[in-house]
C-alpha cells in the first residue's frame, strides 16, 4: 500500500470519527445547551436594561413634580422596581418551565401582561399629552421602543427555549443508534448422551447373566469393556449390603445408586427400581460370572 493511500485512508478514518461525535446526541445535547445559555444570558440582558430605561421614566411620571429629594420624590423610585420585580418573578419561572415544555397557568400569562401594560402607560403617559404636558411624537416613539422591546423579548424567550428542547429530542431521535458488536453465541457442548446397554428391563434381571455369558466371547474381542445393567445393579447391591452389615441405614434411591455406581442418571432410575421391586434377581445377578461350587446354597 504506497503513503499516499494510507495518508487517505488515516484521513477517512479520523473524518468517519468526527461525524460519529458530532451526529452522537449527547454531543448535539450540549452544543445545544451552550447555545441556550448563551441566549438566556442576552435575552437576559436585554430585558434588565430595557426595565432599567423605563425605571427614570416611571418615577417621573410617579413624581408628579413633587420637589427632588421630598418623600413622595423618594416613594416614587420604588414603583417601577415593584412592577418590574413581578415581571421578572414570571419570566425567571417561565424560563425553566420552558426548558421542559410545560406550558404556565393563564393567571401567569395575565400577570406578565398586566404588568407589561402598567409599565408601558407609565412611561409614555407625559408623551402622549396627558395632564399638563404637551403632545410628543418622538417621546411616544423613545418611550414606546425599551417596553415593546422587553414584552417582544419575553414573549419570544420561551418560544425560543422549547425550540431548543425540541431540537435535542430529535437528535436523540434522528441520532444513528449505535450497532452493538455481534456477541459470539457460545454453544454449550453437551455431553454425548452415554448409551448404557441394557441387557434385559428391570423385571427381567435374571436373563441378564444367560446374555451376558453368551456374549461374553465378543465382550473379551471388544477394546473397552461395557458394563451392563446386571453389573451396576450388583455393585449397588454389594455396596447396600456392606452398608448394612456396618449398621447404616441406607435409602435406595437414584442418586445413592448413581454415587455408589458411577452409572448415569437414567440408569440409577432403573437400578434403584430393582434394588427395591426385586431382591430375588439381584441375587441372582449378584451371582454374575461366578459359578456356584457343589453343595453351595444361593442364598433367596
Amino acid at each position: 500500500m504506497s503513503a499516499a493511500v494510507e495518508r487517505l485512508a488515516e484521513q477517512a478514518a479520523d473524518a468517519a470519527r468526527v461525524r460519529a461525535l458530532t451526529t452522537d446526541p449527547d454531543v448535539i445535547a450540549l452544543r445545544v445547551e451552550r447555545v441556550r445559555a448563551q441566549v438566556d444570558g442576552l435575552l437576559w440582558a436585554g430585558i434588565v436594561l430595557g426595565l432599567a430605561f423605563t425605571m427614570v421614566n416611571v418615577q417621573s411620571f410617579a413624581a408628579a413634580g413633587a420637589p427632588t429629594w421630598s418623600a413622595a420624590w423618594w416613594v416614587a423610585w420604588l414603583l417601577d422596581p415593584m412592577v418590574s420585580l413581578v415581571l421578572l418573578a414570571v419570566l425567571r419561572a417561565e424560563q425553566v418551565t420552558a426548558r421542559y415544555q410545560v406550558a404556565l397557568p393563564t393567571w401567569a400569562r395575565r400577570t406578565k401582561w398586566l404588568t407589561f401594560a402598567a409599565t408601558y402607560v407609565m412611561n409614555t403617559w407625559t408623551s402622549w399629552g396627558l395632564g399638563d404636558a404637551p403632545f410628543s411624537a418622538a417621546g411616544v416613539v423613545l418611550h414606546s421602543v425599551p417596553p415593546l422591546v422587553v414584552f417582544a423579548t419575553a414573549e419570544t424567550g420561551p418560544v425560543l427555549r422549547d425550540r431548543l428542547t425540541e431540537a435535542v429530542h430529535r437528535a436523540v431521535t434522528a441520532g444513528p443508534v449505535p450497532t452493538a458488536e455481534p456477541t459470539p453465541v457460545v454453544h454449550d457442548s453437551a455431553e454425548p448422551d452415554v448409551h448404557e446397554p441394557v441387557a434385559e428391563p428391570a423385571p427381567r434381571i435374571a436373563a441378564a447373566p444367560v446374555r451376558a455369558s453368551r456374549g461374553g466371547g465378543r465382550r473379551k474381542a471388544a477394546a473397552r469393556p461395557r458394563r451392563l445393567l446386571a453389573d451396576y445393579v450388583r455393585a449397588a447391591s454389594e455396596a447396600l449390603d456392606s452398608a448394612r452389615h456396618a449398621g447404616e441405614q441406607v435409602d435406595v434411591t437414584p442418586a445413592w445408586c448413581r454415587q455408589v455406581t458411577g452409572c448415569s442418571a437414567g440408569t440409577s432410575v432403573k437400578v434403584a427400581a430393582a434394588l427395591r421391586a426385586a431382591p430375588a434377581s439381584i441375587d441372582s445377578a449378584r451371582s454374575h460370572n461366578r459359578r456356584p461350587v457343589a453343595g453351595e446354597e444361593v442364598a433367596a
